[in-house]
């Protein structure tokens, strides 16, 4: 088979693992493991698979003068990042989650003018807009109508946060990933991560009754470590070898769009207006942004 259409079934896969975890994770959270012990579960896990992987690679040194960038990169990739988008997660619904963090190309965009002076248009600012104010739509007017969401409001508002820290790791992280092999970078990154969650995250950790845990609840657990965390990352990895940044970006899209299908015929959440009118705003803000686009991320 062609590489390419490899390369671009890669991305379809990990697009579509990406939005069965919106609602994988919700089903776990908060009857088995709180949002904060789902996280050292995670970085812990994925660090372990990627140590295991770098045994079959050279070793590589970090140089001391990139350490700082990427106890930064752990901080706000797999820290901020991920306390904001499970503790979301676990107030608001998949659907919201799905839609609000679409915004990470436009926050890619907003910082990137502030932190590397580059030039906004015209389109790329009116895009700014739109896709925010869809967001804000969701934060504003969801109501808590979801018996699994005790606060859609401030989860939505925590997804904001999520996807602003994951712009800010999107820019700081590229001059390691031009310098560094990729698992080098991800089995440092979740080390430091691992390190930093650990006396934010280890009291709910601990709570978790792993002995009488149901299989629902393990296969869940393990599809976000393994699959969201680890094989998305190599998929998206391959399909970067054989597709420029800007169409493994447009991918993003799928992510809501599978969510929303598959929370649904789960019965994990419903479709209703607001959500339909705010998913219309983001998704026309962030093709706005990603038109032309000088800085394009695929979210992981």
């Amino acid at each position: 088979m062609d590489k390419r259409i490899l390369a671009i079934l890669a991305a379809i896969g990990a697009s579509t693992i990406y939005g069965i975890n919106h609602t994988v994770a919700k089903g776990v959270m908060p009857t088995y493991i709180q949002p904060f012990g789902f996280i050292l579960l995670r970085v812990t896990g994925a660090a372990i698979l990627f140590w295991l992987v770098s045994i079959f690679k050279p070793w590589e040194k970090i140089e001391r003068k990139d350490w700082p960038r990427l106890v930064a990169c752990a901080i706000f990739g797999m820290v901020i990042n991920m306390l904001f988008f499970f503790q979301g997660l676990n107030m608001s619904t998949p659907i919201n989650s799905s839609v609000i963090t679409t915004l990470s190309p436009v926050m890619v965009i907003i910082l990137s003018a502030f932190l590397l002076k580059e030039r906004i248009t015209l389109l790329k600012i009116s895009g700014i807009i739109v896709g925010l104010a869809g967001a804000l739509f969701l934060v504003f007017f969801s109501k808590n109508s979801n018996q699994t969401a005790a606060n859609i409001p401030l989860g939505n508002l925590f997804f904001i946060v999520n996807a602003l820290s994951f712009g800010v790791y999107l820019i700081i992280v590229k001059p390691l990933a031009r310098k560094y092999d990729t698992i080098t970078l991800m089995k440092w990154i979740f080390s430091i991560a691992v390190i930093i969650n650990f006396p934010i995250t280890f009291s709910e950790f601990q709570e978790v009754q792993w002995q009488s845990l149901p299989f629902e609840a393990i296969w869940k657990m393990g599809f976000v470590v393994v699959g969201t965390t680890f094989f998305t990352y190599l998929l998206n990895l391959y399909a970067l070898k054989y597709l420029s940044a800007s169409t493994l970006s447009a991918f993003i899209y799928l992510q809501p769009l599978i969510a929303i299908f598959y929370s649904i015929t789960t019965g994990a959440d419903t479709l209703n207006t607001i959500k339909i009118v705010a998913a219309i705003l983001v998704f026309v803000g962030v093709y706005m942004v990603s038109k032309n686009p000088t800085t394009t991320a695929q979210k992981d």
